[in-house]
């Protein structure tokens, strides 16, 4: 499975947000600028995790993305499905039913086991993305890494 950049860019900017004190944010044009990534093309990804509850968006001198909830709430399979969808990666087609090489119809009552075992495959993915919040990776963190993004994002360094 291949995920689009666009993920990598928001589980960044949401892990980003995650480490700025309770009720901060920070604009577009600041992630961008912090991930020299393309900030209109980041506003689209950002305002689609705000249309999936993931971030809220304000306007204004103070305005800019912050997490909708607190990060101990927000999963990576949350961020990861408002941008690339929640269908499975693999669509069995029954090809087993055609050409020269088909199966008989008795021989396919049951599921294919191809798509038996892409599905068992893809839940395990989803599952593993499911059991980690945006605090167990801040959790991981250097300790000096959320001031430092504080910093960077805001000009502040916040709580410690």
């Amino acid at each position: 499975m291949k995920l689009p950049v666009s993920t990598e860019w928001v589980l960044h900017c949401a892990t980003s947000l995650a480490q700025l004190d309770p009720g901060a944010g920070a604009s577009v044009a600041q992630l961008a600028l912090y991930y020299d990534l393309p900030a209109p093309y980041l506003a689209k990804q950002l305002k689609t995790l705000v249309k999936a509850g993931v971030l809220t968006a304000s306007t204004g001198p103070r305005g800019g993305f912050r997490l909708a909830r607190p990060a101990s709430e927000i999963t990576l399979l949350q961020v990861v499905e408002a941008i690339d969808g929640t269908s499975p990666p693999y669509e069995c087609r029954e090809i087993r039913q055609r050409g020269r090489g088909a199966l008989p119809a008795e021989d396919c009552r049951r599921t294919c086991v191809l798509a038996e075992k892409m599905a068992d495959a893809h839940e395990a993915w989803r599952a593993s993305l499911a059991g980690v919040t945006l605090a167990d990776i801040l959790d991981t963190l250097p300790p000096s890494a959320p001031s430092r993004t504080r910093r960077r994002l805001t000009g502040t360094t916040g709580t410690p």
